[in-house]
């Protein structure tokens, strides 16, 4: 019993049927799939609801109790555990409703705890407030449930043509309600519920709320009694009712009563109808297949009892309560026994069918056709349903056809009574009282019945027979070919009908006949009819002017007219006569007021309908109906009758023709007084009637029927020069009156009718709406132009519009009274009341709207041009007019008010519509966004309502997308899409506001904080916390219905446009920083939006590609910024899900109940039995690039006849502007006026017979340019998807954790993502726009793919351990597709491109990087190997691949050299280099030098080579100390670097010779502009990013790439030395100041050092005495360059004895202070830069004494014979202080030579004890503790907390690569420490062999030669060279060297040169040669002094 206890917090009293109805509706209503089943399901379940129709549960003490305890002991709900504990207040409340309502208490308190869950969705209103809500919503859920299945039966009357399936279920289902009792049932609940019973029940219990509560409640309820009644009448049409149910109807029907306007109401007219469909037997006429069946169905014919029963029950003489309404039943069944009388089956109930024509007397004397009128058809839901119509008009029509003597008897009587009347009127006498008006009432009944035709029917054409109008050829019907088809009998009749009655016609019933009349000519055909009727009766008039013809016809109505005119015109008083206003003498009597204006509204409805009618009747040329009309106006009549002649002049305007001509008339007549005569003291004319005799009756039809003629008028035509010649012309007059004279006193004035005051509101602002909206601001309207007149010069007037702007752009009365209109507007609508004229101050208020609307934007172009004019007008923005303050409630609330009405749009969704728009245009204005929010926030109750407004509007589910605006003839449809459309116009609201500062509309609307930051935003689920429902809210709600279904969310489908805008809101929300925060965590929590929406992409719509692309966009960048925001915040298992869901390629099952293990066990199964392909998936993120369609099909060009094809299409490029969102389109509205305009501009017969070809192809110029803008449109979308696409990739690959996704997954889905886009891009059809982005894709993807395939290497999987099929978990033949596909998309895009082809090379770049070999530790044991164990070793991986590459590229032959060195040559900066880095790649890897041999022989080497010159200028203005343009040394770089990759070879090195680099490099100026050191401290200039360097950082960056070039090719041409060197050598001399300027350089920074290094290696190989030989130097300058050469000698040594000696500590300990970030790194750099240098010079001095002498005896000598050490601390060598004599001072000592080897001995200990220690850590990486790897990171890592944030994988990389860098480091140091050891060894026994072995000593007085002269570099004769060296070296010194040197090169020195030598150089080639040094240099030392 507990279970059954259970509270549904849906409430069983409402969420079950809610869901019933939804079922049903899309079921029978919107045709779902699969609904059929699903409604046999709801069926099943609701039987009981239905067979106990609207019973509530009835209450038990058990659940009382239950529900009092539920505060202690709390109370189970379904679906939630535990019991749940409820407030006392809830309870008690509970009890309330229980016994409110008389449902069980659980019912109750299911109930309010469903009210407070909706609560959100009704602001305003309390739990128990919208519990009553939902208690009547849900019986009207069941009422409409039922109505729509009693609908969908199968029947007599209609067919909503569903599936029979679905029709049998819901036959069987409803025949089983109506056995059981349904009628009675309906009939009782409609009797029972009583909406002023309901009220005094709940305002007894405080159950209503505000005015709008009441309303809806009230609504409710009514609609629930409509839909029981329409049960009961859709029943009846389609099925019979049985015997007991007709009768029980019938008694219901004799109880009812009418209402006060003496009309029944909708539920009891639904009644009556439904018994006048049972009592129906027309249907049998129709003759339909299934006719046998319906008369086996009929009672009226099978059951005896049936007609028995309702027969005597009929004839009964019992009155009812309406004897009417009796009448009416009594008429049907007499009609109905008539036709069964007809039929054979009749036979059988004669005895009732011979009592027909006594009931039809009964029902007459009842008054049946008054009743009809007045009951039935003032009814206001009778115009509602199309059924009534019909059953109405088969009444109609059956009784004058089948009783024909009835009518007779009718027209007879009212003959007599017509005799009787105008008899007493001879005798002046009262007419009797007892005349019957039975044929009256018929002809009103049928002209009031015909005159409205919602349905568009046009019934009325029974009533006219064309068969006689075949005499009348005008007739331009249908018919026409059927001439000789009978009509049926019933239309003969009929129309017989129509003539008769107008035969002979009593003066009595004229004005009925003509208001019947006037109902039948309702309609195109039926007012043709009619028109030629009235013809036909008029006769031929003689020469007396006796009219013989009927008085119903043309003739004699406008002879009337005419005469009335003739009469009155004589009567036309004079202007000033006083008497104006007495009545007429001669006047038209009552009785003639009303037959003409019957006449009148007869004829206006026949031009109304027929053009034909109008253009025949306006030009007849006796008639002139207008000119008599408007003499008419003149006279003194009624103002009704003028009224009602304006009306019809208006209907005359209707023809563009007759409108022209009308409005010349209108001036000449002066109705309304344009022109006054001198003199004339008082306005005349219809002002004067408004003001004198309109505003004293009160009432104002005539200012009303002028207002509808002005605007009738001006939509057809508009004249400039109306009214010229005698005044200015214009519309002007017209305007001011209807401004100042109707529009601004039209608040004040009284009426008579409270409605008329809306009316006349109404009929004035339509005018203006209507100029407004066809004014468009020209220039010259700013102008002030004059007109002559009689003589004088006026003003001429400005356009209506022009007018109209400058009005409402001013805080004029206009403006005023429009925006108070508003304000009233909206205060009448939120009383919810109905109130006399309520549809018209809508329709007055929707006008309004308008003109604000079109001000807003026509103001701009408006402004603009004014201010462009320099016009003296002064005006101000609407927007800020609409802040001003408002007079009725002194507050800024004018904007406030407009927003108001989008509370209102489900009962007028029009003014919603144009609110939203107006408030979307204000949106645009940053500054009066701030203000706006403060307005709508100021008061809590407004703002709540502005908000829900908002909301509900987006809530709307009755908005339809797709609906085209000419497809307005259905209200619903017109309804659907001005929701839809106001829904658009607030999201687009809401997406220009949220791009706008902070506070912004938006961010209220969405529910934001305004007052606080933003950022503090809490978002919850509507109701949560009392978070009100916000627009957000809204836009989820749309978004996410259906969204749990497979065919995904269903707005995407059905309103695409609006889903797109949507998901943009959500993105901007998403990006924008302060809202990012609150809106991600928001979606993510509790909408877990993303995840479900990513699930049904790609979302395909065949109808509407544009918008799926655009919806898909905006989904995938929120998805990107939702990844990235997850990844940064470490919220894994977010990430990893959207990834699996993207990624996956393994199908997902939907729901996995059973957990996921089991599917993980079945893949693992699958993968081991090699199943896994089948079950394959393709991956979303590729099905959604597939639904990126690439191929775009282009209009082709236009096929011009007439027009000039450039000239159009500079017009339509002209015409082209930028749409809101961001499109290029051309504007096809001002295109089309431009062309018209172009065409009417033709002169000459020619043209004129030219113009419907003309006209046709403007036409179709339209059309391409249509076309055109769809065509942008579709590129703009896909090339916004694509973006999107490529974003969302971008971020998985680079902002999610690398670990999320496996290394080789991540590299199968590249290659996937890859080949896909490819193939799509490289496909024939392909649009060129889209190609740049996917070259974006591309080149990340590839980098990416590089990147995995070598971290992949890194850590391990390596080429040893490698697979077969390639060295990563990408296979060499997927690497080799995707290497193909590169360079097709290369050559593919041709010679333009160039920056697409940027991105291509990059990727190109990149992937040539996997093949290349990482960096490898130099373990210094490879040498060991011998050159065959090298040759033998087995190729791999890289060397593979690179071959594999290299064949690949080659195969490409020729075309692709061309491309990629016709862009290293030109075009693009970022081009060129990444040409040129590509063109270096593949040269480094093309072993058979194919691309050497084509650069060189293509003349593009030379290209390069000669552009250095060029390059010169630029690259010298980059030393100016102003940071530039990098760009020329970027691309200097890139073009040196690839030089020196082609001099790498031989071949290369010689061809760059002979292309003349060298002499190219000597006239560069830019060497020489060495900047000063400080120049960037002086200037200020330093970069603060420090990205672009200093200048003399930027020098070095073009001078080192020099130097390193002709390094490599000293070093390739080893042949040709002698020419290459020499060239060198000339550079050299040729910028000697700036190169021995560099050698001199004082502070030895790195870059210095690099300098010095490159320099002194390039001098080391150049400046050599014999380098001049051979060449043909000139004999002059021979001198010159031997000192240049001598010069640079001394430098050299000069320096080593700096970097050697003096300096190098010093420099060392400030290469640690300068950069404090990583001192290891710049440590290693200066040391390896400074060995280096010393290297180079040691080399030279060898290369010196080689060269000079091959024995020691001939050698030069280089330094002087002293072995002081430059130790001291000061700087100063030793040397300089032991030395007195300034002999030494400008040569090295020996000492220098042997402090060098020392040093390097000793360095050489040092590092190779660390090369050991890096490699050991190297070895065992896994063993180092976290403190040593993090030491050993921190050199790669800039900043502090860097290291901290690597993962552990990453570290342990960074380490190795540090402790490779280490190693090699230390490999490159060991090898120059050997080098200078064994350079110093050899100059030191050269030196030592000549000084103590061939030196001859002397003592110094003898000569003091001066120093340099000894050390000329040039001996001529060797025995001069030993003269000099003898001259100057003493004994003594002699002596003194030996033992100096014997101490210095001691036993400790020897034993670690030799253990140098077992270390290191016995793996080298060198092996002995310290050895054998040492021992010559030890026996020389050792020898006896000589």
């Amino acid at each position: 019993m507990a279970a059954q206890m259970a509270v549904n917090s849906g409430a069983s009293l409402w969420g079950p049927l809610k869901e019933l109805w939804d079922t049903v509706e899309g079921a029978v209503w919107r045709r779902q799939p699969e609904s059929v089943h699903l409604l046999d399901l709801q069926l099943k379940k609701h039987k009981p609801n239905f067979l106990s129709l609207y019973k509530n549960p009835p209450k038990s003490a058990e659940q009382r109790e239950k529900v009092r305890k539920a505060s202690t002991e709390g109370i189970a709900i379904q679906g939630q555990q535990g019991a749940r504990l409820l407030p006392e207040q809830l309870l008690t409340e509970a009890f309330i409703l229980s016994d409110l309502f008389d449902i069980g208490e659980l019912a109750a308190l299911e109930l309010l705890l469903a009210g407070e869950n909706q609560q959100p969705h009704f602001p305003g209103l309390s739990r128990g407030l919208v519990a009553v809500l939902l208690y009547w919503d849900g019986k009207l859920c069941v009422a409409n449930s039922l109505r729509s299945l009693i609908q969908s039966r199968h029947g007599k009357t209609f067919t909503l043509e569903l599936s029979g399936e679905l029709v049998a279920l819901t036959t069987r289902f409803t025949d089983e309600l109506m056995s059981q009792g349904l009628t009675r049932r309906l009939l009782t609940l409609v009797s029972e519920i009583n909406v002023t019973r309901e009220f005094e029940r709940l305002q007894k219990e405080r159950g209503l709320g505000n005015e709008k509560h009441r309303k809806e409640v009230s609504d409710l309820i009514k609609e629930c009694r409509q839909a029981l009644a329409d049960c009961l009448f859709a029943w009846t049409c389609q099925s019979p009712l049985g015997k007991d149910d007709t009768l029980a109807l019938i008694a219901h029907l004799e109880t009812v009563t009418v209402e006060a306007d003496g009309s029944l109401d909708s539920v009891n007219l639904a009644l009556v109808m439904a018994l006048l469909y049972c009592l129906d037997v027309s249907f049998l006429e129709q003759g339909t297949e299934d006719r046998e069946d319906l008369l086996q169905a009929l009672p009226l014919l099978t059951e005896k009892q049936y007609v028995s029963a309702v027969h005597s029950r009929l004839v009964d003489g019992r009155p009812w309560k309406l004897p009417g309404l009796q009448a009416v039943c009594r008429l049907a069944w007499a009609l109905a026994l008539h036709a069964l009388s007809q039929l054979p089956q009749g036979s059988a109930l004669a005895e009732f069918t011979e009592a027909d024509e006594a009931l039809a007397d009964q029902a007459l004397l009842g008054g049946v056709f008054l009743f009809m009128t007045e009951g039935m058809l003032g009814c206001e839901g009778f115009t509602h349903d199309e059924f009534y119509t019909r059953r109405l008009h088969s009444l109609i029509t059956d009784f004058l056809a089948l009783m024909p003597m009835k009518v007779k008897q009718l027209r007879n009587r009212a003959d007599e009574d017509a005799r009787l009347v105008h008899m007493s009127l001879q005798m002046g006498s009262e007419p009797p009282s007892s005349l019957r008006k039975d044929l009256d009432h018929l002809m009103i009944l049928i002209g009031e019945f015909y005159s409205k035709d919602p349905f568009g029917l046009e019934l009325a054409l029974e009533f006219w027979c064309h068969t006689e109008s075949l005499q009348h050829t005008s007739l331009q019907g249908s018919y026409l070919g059927m001439a000789m088809q009978r009509p049926p009998h019933k239309q003969v009749v009929l129309s017989k009908f129509v003539r008769q009655m107008g035969d002979l016609l009593p003066p009595t019933l004229y004005i009925p006949y003509l208001r019947m009349l006037k109902g039948l000519a309702n309609g195109p055909q039926c007012a043709h009819y009619c028109f030629s009727l009235l013809k036909t009766n008029g006769a031929p008039h003689g020469d007396n002017m006796q009219v013989t013809g009927s008085p119903v016809s043309w003739e004699h109505f406008f002879h009337s007219l005419m005469l009335y005119h003739e009469n009155l015109r004589r009567d036309l008083p004079n202007a000033d006569a006083t008497h104006y206003r007495l009545p007429p003498i001669r006047g038209i009597t009552q009785r003639e007021l009303d037959g003409l204006t019957s006449f009148l509204q007869l004829l206006c409805t026949i031009i109304t309908w027929s053009e034909n009618a109008r253009l025949a009747l306006c030009e007849h040329p006796q008639w002139t109906p207008a000119v008599v009309m408007l003499g008419l106006l003149q006279c003194s009549v009624q103002p009704v009758l003028k009224g009602e002649l304006l009306l019809c002049l208006a209907a005359f305007g209707k023809s563009p023709e007759i409108a022209a001509s009308l409005w010349q008339s209108l001036e000449y007549t002066q109705i309304l007084q344009t022109v006054r005569a001198p003199g004339q003291k008082q306005a005349a004319g219809i002002e004067v009637e408004l003001n004198e005799i309109e505003s004293s009756c009160e009432e104002y039809p005539l200012t009303r029927a002028f207002c509808q003629l002005i605007s009738t008028l001006v939509e057809s035509a508009l004249p400039v020069n109306l009214g010229a010649g005698l005044r200015a012309p214009g519309f002007q007059p017209y305007l001011t009156f209807l401004r100042d004279a109707v529009f601004l006193p039209f608040p004040t004035r009284a009426y008579r009718r409270a409605a008329e005051k809306w009316e006349v509101a109404d009929a004035v602002l339509e005018v203006f709406h209507k100029l407004l909206r066809d004014y468009e601001p020209q220039p010259s309207d700013f102008v002030q132009e004059t007109v002559e007149l009689q003589g004088e010069q006026v003003l001429a007037h400005k356009p209506p519009g022009h007018s109209l702007m400058f009005h409402l752009l001013n805080d004029s009365p206009t403006l005023i009274l429009c925006l108070s209109l508003l304000e009233e507007g909206v205060r009448q609508l939120d009383t919810y009341a109905p109130f006399p004229g309520k549809k018209q101050l809508e329709s007055a208020v929707l006008h309004c709207l308008c003109l604000l609307d079109l001000a807003l934007q026509k103001e701009v172009v408006f402004m603009d041009l004014l201010r462009e004019s320099q016009a003296s007008l002064i005006v101000s923005p609407l927007e800020q007019l609409l802040q001003g303050v408002s007079a009725q409630s002194r507050r800024a609330d004018h904007i406030v008010n407009i927003a108001r009405y989008l509370y209102h749009s489900s009962s007028n969704p029009e003014a919603a519509f144009q609110s939203a728009k107006i408030l979307q245009r204000i949106a645009r204005y940053p500054n009066i966004q701030n203000r706006l929010v403060g307005d709508f926030t100021h008061d809590q109750t407004v703002s709540d309502k502005l908000m829900a407004g908002f909301v509900e509007c987006l809530d709307n589910e009755g908005a339809e997308e797709g609906l085209e605006k000419g497809d307005d003839s259905e209200p619903a449809k017109k309804e659907a899409r001005i929701r839809h459309e106001t829904q658009i116009h607030i999201l687009n609201l809401l997406i220009t506001s949220l791009e706008l500062k902070t506070p912004n509309l938006a961010l209220y609307l969405l529910g934001y904080e305004v007052k606080k930051p933003i950022s503090s935003t809490n978002l919850q689920d509507a109701g949560v916390l009392g978070c009100p429902r916000s627009c957000l809210h809204a836009i989820l709600s749309l978004l996410q219905r259906g969204s749990e279904r497979r065919s995904g969310p269903v707005l995407t489908s059905q309103a695409p446009h609006l889903a797109e805008l949507c998901y943009q809101v959500i993105y901007q929300l998403c990006v924008c920083s302060d809202t990012s925060g609150p809106t991600m965590r928001y979606l993510r929590t509790s909408q877990d939006f993303l995840f479900t929406h990513l699930q049904h992409l790609p979302f395909i719509l065949p109808g509407d590609e544009i918008s799926a692309l655009s919806q898909m966009s905006w989904l995938m960048k929120t998805a990107a910024i939702e990844l990235r925001v997850t990844s940064l915040n470490r919220q894994r298992s977010h990430t990893q899900r959207l990834l699996n869901l993207l990624l996956d390629d393994q199908p997902r099952t939907q729901h996995a109940a059973d957990g996921e293990t089991g599917m993980e066990e079945s893949r693992s199964v699958s993968g081991f039995l090699h199943f896994d392909t089948v079950s394959k998936v393709r991956r979303k993120l590729l099905s959604v690039l597939d639904a990126i369609n690439f191929s775009q099909d282009v209009p082709e060009l236009l096929q011009l006849d007439f027009f000039e094809r450039t000239q159009i299409e500079q017009v339509i490029a002209n015409c082209e502007h930028v749409n809101e969102h961001g499109h290029t389109v051309c504007n096809v509205k001002l295109l089309h006026r431009v062309l018209v305009a172009e065409v009417n501009a033709l002169q000459g017969m020619a043209a004129i017979g030219q113009r419907p070809l003309l006209m046709e192809e403007v036409n179709s110029i339209l059309q391409q340019v249509v076309e055109r803008n769809r065509v942008r449109r579709s590129l703009s979308a896909k090339r916004h998807a694509l973006q999107s696409w490529r974003g969302l990739v971008e971020t998985l690959l680079t902002a999610c954790p690398a670990d999320l996704i496996p290394a080789d997954d991540r590299q199968i889905i590249i290659r996937d993502l890859l080949l896909d886009l490819h193939d799509k891009v490289l496909s024939e059809d392909s649009a060129g726009e889209l190609m740049p982005i996917v070259a974006g894709a591309v080149f990340t993807l590839t980098a990416h793919l590089s990147q995995s395939v070598l971290s992949e290497q890194q850590q391990g999987a390596g080429l040893e351990g490698g697979s077969s099929s390639g060295f990563a978990s990408i296979a060499n033949s997927a690497l080799h597709l995707i290497l193909r596909k590169l360079l097709d998309f290369i050559l593919c895009t041709g010679g333009g491109f160039q920056r697409l082809r940027a991105h291509l090379y990059g990727s190109l770049l990149y992937y040539l990087q996997i093949a290349q070999k990482p960096e490898e530790p130099d373990t210094l044991q490879q040498a060991g190997k011998s050159m065959w164990e090298r040759l033998t070793a087995p190729e791999d991986g890289f060397s593979k691949l690179q071959r594999e590459n290299l064949a690949i590229i080659e195969s490409y032959g020729t075309a692709l050299m061309e491309v990629v060195c016709r862009d290293a040559c030109d075009g693009h900066e970022i081009g060129r280099m990444l040409a040129l880095a590509v063109l270096d790649r593949i040269l480094s890897i093309d072993r058979q030098s194919q691309w050497l041999l084509y650069v060189c022989n293509s003349g593009y080497l030379r290209v390069l080579v000669e552009s250095l010159r060029q390059d010169d200028a630029a690259l010298q203005t980059l030393l100016s100390p102003q940071p530039p343009l990098l760009k020329p040394l970027y691309i200097y770089e890139s073009k040196m670097a690839l030089l020196t990759r082609v001099a790498k070879t031989g071949q290369g090195a010689v061809e760059l010779l002979r292309c003349g680099l060298v002499a190219q490099l000597v006239e560069c100026q830019v060497f020489d502009m060495v900047p000063d050191s400080d120049s960037h401290r002086v200037f200020g200039q330093r970069d603060p990013s420090g990205f672009i360097p200093s200048p003399l950082d930027r020098y070095r960056q073009i001078l080192l790439p020099a130097l390193r070039l002709f390094q490599v090719i000293l070093t390739s041409t080893t042949t040709h030395h002698q020419q290459g060197a020499a060239q060198v050598l000339q550079w050299l001399i040729v910028h000697a100041d700036t190169i021995q300027g560099l050698l001199r350089c004082q502070e030895l920074s790195m870059g210095a050092l690099q300098e010095l290094s490159l320099l002194t290696g390039i001098i080391s190989k150049t400046a050599l005495p014999g380098a001049l030989e051979g060449q043909d130097v000139n004999s002059a300058a021979l001198p010159e360059f031997q000192g240049h050469i001598s010069r640079f000698q001394r430098q050299c040594l000069s320096l080593l004895g700096r970097l050697a000696g003096s300096e190098r500590e010093r420099l060392l300990k400030q290469a640690e202070i300068a950069a404090p970030g990583d001192p290891a790194e710049r440590r290693e750099e200066m040391e390896v830069a400074m060995q280096q240098v010393c290297a180079n010079i040691m080399e030279y001095c060898q290369t010196l004494l080689l060269q000079s002498s091959a024995q020691a005896q001939f050698s030069i000598c280089l330094f002087s014979p002293s072995v002081n050490e430059p130790a001291s601390r000061d700087g100063r060598t030793a040397s300089d202080l032991a030395l007195p004599s300034a002999l030494y001072s400008r040569v090295p000592s020996l000492g220098l030579v042997l402090f060098l080897l020392k040093n390097s001995a000793a360095d050489f200990f040092r590092f190779h004890q660390s090369h050991r220690q890096a490699l050991g850590k190297l070895q065992s990486l896994e063993q180092l503790p976290p403190e040593e790897l993090k030491e050993l990171c921190a050199a790669l890592v800039s900043g502090t907390g860097g290291v901290e944030k690597i993962s552990s994988v990453q570290r342990s990389l960074l380490a190795k690569r540090r402790l490779v860098q280490l190693i090699n480091n230390r490999a490159k140091l060991l090898a120059l420490c050997s080098y200078v050891i064994e350079t110093c060894l050899f100059v030191m026994w050269r030196h030592l062999e000549y000084y103590l072995l061939y030196c001859t000593p002397t003592d110094p007085k003898d000569s003091l030669m001066p120093g340099a002269s000894a050390y000329r570099s040039r001996l001529t004769d060797d025995s001069f060279g030993r003269a000099l060296g003898l001259s100057r070296v003493s004994q003594q010194d002699l002596e003194q060297l030996q033992s100096d040197m014997g101490a210095g090169f001691g036993e400790a020195l020897q034993r670690k040169l030799l253990e140098v030598e077992g270390l290191y150089s016995q793996v080298r080639s060198r092996y002995t040669f310290i050895q054998a040094l040492v021992r010559r240099i030890r026996g020389l030392l050792r020898q006896p002094k000589s």
